[in-house]
């Protein structure tokens, strides 16, 4: 079977299918020349321990079933369709690779304004982003537009002493710029209610990115404590009346997220350095130039929104906008909104018609990709797994019980002797086509020796590791 990406969702199918299907054997593709995704490049640097599922993809890929097949990017360095005469199954898992936009005038013309993933991938050394370099040096204001974690975790780095961040593996380059950084307040904003956010938060969920991101996106328990703990933070209040008068009653998490929010911060802010807010009921209508420099961004328009429905304290209450107008002053912003994956060139060929709207493989919610056909029959030996699969939503745990969910179907299948494609020699059958191409697969040792050259160089500054943030010098360490 190939797996395209060598995220969660890869992994944790290829490991569900090799423990379940006798002797199958995985060649995981992935484009960059080092594994894991976004646990390697979208978890926060002050979060190393959610990275502990590596564990278990280093147990993975130590099985001889297992081929990693690195900097090689299915689609552009070798066509999709090369692929479907040399295996049994194809599985898509690569994950989400774009943002969503607001649509708002001024959004992809002015400076100052970035996307949430960008920004996250650029502190975290992803190549793609390594010349981002944001301005942080421009103003004191910052406004965050969205509230779900990724949110939450750029406020964060935002606010946080950048002393305490050297400590982590973001890039060299990242604490560079946030030393430097002048930006004293950040804003985070959301289109409803605290109550509306707070009831729509499962237990454990981390980021609830849908194709409604903006209107659905939740903060969590444990990003929210974060902020408010943060040494010489303030937080500003919410408006009590926001909030239900009897918050006793509310089911457990909610009422702990609302407990949390109505206590505050643990720094006042006769005392603070720096500070935060959450703002609600707020619709983005337009990024505004500076008049002083017309390719600046100067301030954000929003809309006041209200609520209205029996109980402005549920969930469904709705949410409508006013006519009046609020300006947030700044010369930063990001957009938070949710992720989106984009199609592979070639899919069509495969019979596979990607829903761009939604950003996601159709498939009959077991992984199954369903076929281009009015009666939705599934592609025999194609399945998709995490968030190409379901949308952007949830957190490590929810993408493994979906690739077991993927990898369960692809058993079954299996086991019921449905139609697969009917290649047996995978990789073996592609290494001369990958040769005539030039291409320069990395394999699972190689990636070790980059593994071990990142260690070292993290050691020599006091860190667990130093990443290499462009393709050139990762591979240049095996030279």
């Amino acid at each position: 079977m190939a797996v395209l990406g060598s995220g969660p969702a890869g992994f944790y199918t290829a490991y569900k299918v090799m423990s379940s299907i006798e002797n199958a054997i995985i060649d995981m593709y992935e484009c960059l020349p080092v594994p894991f995704g976004l646990v390697r490049f979208g978890v926060a640097p002050d979060h190393p321990e959610v990275k502990n599922c590596q564990d278990k993809f280093e147990e993975v890929a130590s099985s001889p079933r297992f081929n990693f097949l690195g900097n090689i990017a299915i689609g552009k360095d070798l066509p999709l369709a090369h692929l479907r005469p040399h295996y049994n199954a194809i599985l898509f898992a690569y994950g989400a690779t774009k943002d969503r936009k607001l649509g708002i005038s001024g959004e992809d013309n002015l400076k100052g304004i970035y996307s949430a993933r960008e920004f996250v991938g650029w502190y975290n050394g992803l190549p793609e982003h390594q010349a981002l370099a944001p301005e942080l040096e421009s103003g004191e204001e910052a406004v965050i537009v969205g509230q779900g974690n990724v949110a939450l975790d750029v406020a964060r780095t935002l606010l946080s002493d950048v002393n305490n961040l050297r400590k982590t593996d973001m890039t060299d380059y990242a604490l560079d710029i946030l030393s430097k950084s002048r930006v004293k307040r950040v804003s985070v904003i959301g289109r409803r209610g605290p109550m509306q956010v707070i009831s729509s938060v499962p237990s454990n969920a981390r980021d609830n990115c849908t194709i409604d991101a903006f209107l659905q996106a939740s903060f969590t328990i444990r990003e929210v404590r974060e902020l408010l703990n943060l040494s010489s933070v303030s937080f500003e209040p919410i408006d009590p009346a926001l909030f239900p008068p009897n918050v006793a009653k509310l089911p457990r998490t909610p009422k702990r997220l609302t407990q949390l929010l109505t206590k505050g911060s643990s720094t006042p802010a006769s005392q603070a350095r720096k500070s935060w807010s959450l703002d609600f009921l707020l619709s983005p209508r337009s990024f505004n130039a500076s008049n002083a420099t017309p390719s600046n961004l100067s301030s954000l328009t929003f809309l006041k929104n209200e609520l209205s429905g029996p109980d402005k304290f549920d969930s469904s209450a709705t949410v409508s906008p006013t006519a009046t107008e609020i300006s947030y002053p700044t010369s930063l912003a990001f957009r938070s909104i949710g992720y989106k994956s984009e199609a592979i060139a070639g899919m069509k060929d495969l019979g596979i018609d990607f829903d761009e709207r939604q950003g996601i493989i159709p498939n009959d919610l077991h992984g199954r990709i369903t076929s281009l056909s009015d009666d939705g029959t599934g592609i025999p030996g194609l399945y998709c797994s995490g968030w190409v699969k379901r949308g952007p939503a949830g957190v490590i745990a929810n993408t493994m019980e979906d690739a077991f969910d993927t990898a369960e179907s692809i058993a079954k299948d299996w086991g019921n002797k449905e139609p697969f494609m009917s290649g047996a020699n995978g990789w073996d059958a592609l290494r001369e086509d990958a040769a005539t191409q030039s291409l320069r697969p990395v394999t699972w040792d190689d990636w070790k020796k980059i593994d071990e050259a990142e260690k070292e160089r993290g050691k020599a500054k006091g860190k667990k590791r130093e990443k290499f943030t462009s393709i050139p010098d990762m591979l240049g360490v095996l030279d």
